[in-house]
């Protein structure tokens, strides 16, 4: 998170003064997270996927490449428990979403080849996404016991266009951090030529909450890629009401012959770290979406 999106807890004794003032109970038996205003936020940070796993996600998904970490069992997920609204994400959902966009793969340097290979002279063929970018911006659900009695209404969510827009401004302000975490879902160096990493951060205040999901690419000397979707609720009055949430999603590119042109560093190793230059990426997609449920009977 950037532009004061970033932060952490604060001490001990402090943030648990926080927590009893807004009301804010912690989960319990060690899980990391908390039920507030009628939502209960939990992050699920687990170990990579073991190989009988990965065998089967392989199957799942009908391909033999897969990112080098992947951290099949993490997710993060905020359910609003009147309305049943359920945001979860996850690698499996996100690599799904890299499967079905199937992007044309990302021309390496002939002299830097050689890293993906697996054994020594193997001729190498990449004809496939090996970036795994993913246009993945979360999964929703609709989930409570007030729809499973409802056996003859369906559910659906669905995203809006909008002009409304997440005030960054007031999220840099100084309200205490209740809730604070990371999670990773997959990473790959390929093959030592770049970073391809998707994480979910979450805050959570006495007033809302507020996440940024991030895709991060780089393929030293070829290319940059960013997709970010943040999203932000503010907690109102009524915590039966219907929540109101709002997704923010933009998509930046360029190639190193782009920003070098523009007179910015050709090192790879300027670009280490996506919130110091995203700004310098040209945006080539960008959306306000609000959620929207809706209802009707199931044939």
């Amino acid at each position: 998170m950037e532009n004061g999106e970033e932060a952490g807890t604060g001490g001990g004794d402090e943030q648990g003064l926080d927590l009893r003032a807004s009301g804010a109970e912690v989960l319990p038996d060690g899980r990391s997270g908390l039920r507030l205003k009628g939502w209960h936020i939990e992050a699920r940070n687990r170990p990579i996927l073991s190989s009988l796993a990965l065998q089967q996600w392989e199957q799942k998904l009908g391909t033999t490449h897969m990112p080098e970490m992947i951290f099949g069992e993490s997710s993060l997920v905020l359910q609003h428990i009147k309305s049943g609204i359920k945001l979860h994400f996850n690698a499996f959902d996100a690599l799904k979403g890299w499967k079905e966009e199937s992007l044309p793969p990302v021309e390496v340097p002939a002299a830097a080849k050689w890293k993906f290979r697996s054994k020594p002279f193997e001729q190498v063929i990449l004809d496939y996404d090996y970036t795994f970018t993913t246009p993945y911006c979360g999964s929703e659900i609709v989930e409570s016991d007030a729809t499973k009695e409802l056996s003859k209404v369906g559910t659906c969510l669905h995203w809006e266009d909008c002009d409304e827009r997440i005030d960054l401004v007031a999220l840099a302000s100084k309200e205490p951090i209740l809730f604070y975490n990371e999670v990773i879902l997959y990473e790959d160096e390929l093959s030592d030529n770049g970073v391809s990493l998707l994480t979910v951060k979450v805050r959570v205040m006495p007033t809302c909450w507020f996440l940024l999901l991030r895709f991060w690419l780089r393929v030293d000397g070829v290319l940059m890629r960013l997709r970010d979707t943040r999203m932000y609720c503010s907690f109102g009055d009524d915590h039966n009401a219907r929540p109101v949430i709002l997704r923010e999603i933009c998509w930046r590119e360029a190639t190193f012959n782009d920003l070098t042109a523009r007179g910015f560093p050709s090192d790879c190793a300027a670009y280490s770290d996506p919130n110091l230059i995203s700004q310098r990426l040209p945006v080539i997609n960008q959306k306000t979406q609000r959620l929207k449920i809706s209802w009707g009977k199931v044939h």
